[in-house]
This record gives structure tokens, C-alpha cells and sequence, in this order.
């Protein structure tokens, strides 16, 4: 009970602060915006693309080293950023603020040219927010990478017992009604909108968190029915949540995240 208190204060607290600090200045700093997110720059520069990564559900974890596939991105040319939005945020108006103001000061801080693609990933409710954020970007995203995502929050608030709390507080204080507000946030309702950009999924069937029936599989029906044509769909037989991602479809991965740069 304690822990899911400390939760849902962490969840409205941050967004709201970081908020108030971009109006007070009209934009962060590169100083700030480290205490927002984890930047992995230990390799230098140029850089030829920008990654946000998005954390699940309930993560509060802090970074401090990347994975072996953040370091190969990082010598290809990546600049990791790794925002923490909070631990229920579902990527509500204010973490997408929050999320905007830390990739300004990022291309801002390291001399980034606005050339140079964005890309967004991540897994679960990263895989969401991956999602999302290219509906809602002040900058254009450029190439979207999700494992397993939640695709449809009105179907997921059902899914759990765990989830209704953690969408009421992320929507909550809208001056809308809370149907209104999950439909602004819902992938499946915003679909004609997502921008036509390379996208590359992945889902396993045995995830018994975000079902791949519910999710994946009627989202990228739906995407390439609506006109998208660069949606990249790997099913993964068994497995559980999130994977394991089979060393074919990571190196798939890799290379599509590759190209991003070539383009």
C-alpha cells in the first residue's frame, strides 16, 4: 500500500515540476535535462541519430550503463537519451512535455542538426510510449522500434487489476472527461493520425501481460489498413512478456535501427 502511494505521488509530482521548470525559462538545459534523463554520450561525436528509450510500468530504476546493444548503437552514431517519466505516466501531456523539453536541449547542448533523425523504442509500456510520442512530437520522429506494446489502453485497463489506478492518475486533472482522455492517448484510436514512418514490432504469442491478439496483432492490421506502409511485424512464437527475442529478429532490429541513419 505504501509503495503504491509513494507511486501515484511520484506519477503527478514530476511531470508538474518538470513542467514549471521549461515555463519559468522557456526551455531546459542540458543540466536539467540530465536530471530527467539518463544521456549515454560516452562516445563522442558526431552524432547521426538521437534514440529515446522508454521504461515499462512501475520502472524507478536509475540508469547507469548501457546494454551491449546501446554501446553498438552508440559507435554506429547514436545518442541514447533514457527519460524517467514517472512510473505510471502513460505518456500523458505532461510527460510528453517533459519528453519534448529534454530532446531540445539534447540536439540544443551536443550542436545536433534538426536533420538528424529521432528515433523512439522501448517495451511493453515503453513500447506505447514509443508508439505515441510519434503522434504527439514537437520534433518528427523518424523510425519507431516496440517489443510487445500496449496498443489499446481501453482494452488494457481491463486486462489487469493492477492497471485502472495507474491510468487515473496518469489522466487525471483534464478538464475532460477520463473516455476522452484515454482516447487521446489510445494508439488504436489515434491510428490515422500516427505518422507514416518505418515502424518495426515485435510480439511474443505466450505474453500473458499485454496480449498479442488484443494488441500488436490489431494495431498493425489497423496501421496498414490506414495507409501505413512501413510497418514491420515480427511474431514470436511462445515466449512470455517481452521476450526472448529470438538473435535473428535483434539483429533484424539492429539493422533496421541501422538504415535509420543511411536515410
Amino acid at each position: 500500500m505504501k509503495r503504491s502511494f509513494i507511486l501515484f505521488l511520484f506519477c503527478i509530482a514530476l511531470p508538474v515540476a518538470v513542467s514549471a521548470v521549461g515555463e519559468e525559462r522557456g526551455g531546459l538545459t542540458i543540466g536539467e535535462a540530465r536530471q530527467m534523463a539518463w544521456i549515454f554520450d560516452s562516445v563522442p561525436g558526431p552524432y547521426r541519430g538521437v534514440m529515446i528509450s522508454f521504461h515499462g510500468l512501475n520502472n524507478t530504476r536509475l540508469r547507469e550503463a548501457p546494454s551491449s546493444e546501446e554501446k553498438m548503437l552508440a559507435e554506429k552514431g547514436y545518442l541514447i537519451v533514457y527519460p524517467y517519466c514517472g512510473p505510471w505516466h502513460w505518456m500523458n501531456r505532461q510527460a510528453r512535455e517533459m519528453v519534448d523539453g529534454i530532446v531540445d536541449a539534447v540536439y540544443e547542448a551536443y550542436g545536433i542538426p534538426d536533420s538528424i533523425p529521432l528515433v523512439t523504442t522501448g517495451g511493453s509500456m515503453g513500447g506505447f510510449c514509443a508508439i505515441l510520442y510519434t503522434r504527439y512530437a514537437r520534433r518528427p520522429v523518424s523510425a519507431c522500434v516496440a517489443n510487445c506494446p500496449v496498443t489499446d489502453i481501453k482494452y488494457h485497463f481491463t486486462e489487469r487489476p493492477d492497471l485502472p489506478r495507474t491510468f487515473r492518475c496518469a489522466y487525471w486533472g483534464y478538464g475532460n472527461t477520463f473516455e476522452e482522455s484515454m482516447t487521446e492517448h489510445n494508439p488504436m484510436d489515434q491510428v490515422r493520425e500516427i505518422p507514416d514512418i518505418p515502424f518495426f514490432i515485435m510480439q511474443t504469442s505466450g505474453d500473458r501481460s499485454v496480449s498479442k491478439v488484443h494488441h500488436a496483432d490489431r494495431f498493425v492490421k489497423a496501421m496498414r489498413e490506414s495507409g501505413h506502409r512501413h510497418v514491420i511485424y515480427k511474431e514470436i512464437e511462445g515466449g512470455r512478456h517481452c521476450g526472448p527475442i529470438p538473435a535473428g529478429i535483434r539483429q533484424e532490429k539492429m539493422d533496421f535501427l541501422f538504415r535509420v541513419l543511411e536515410r
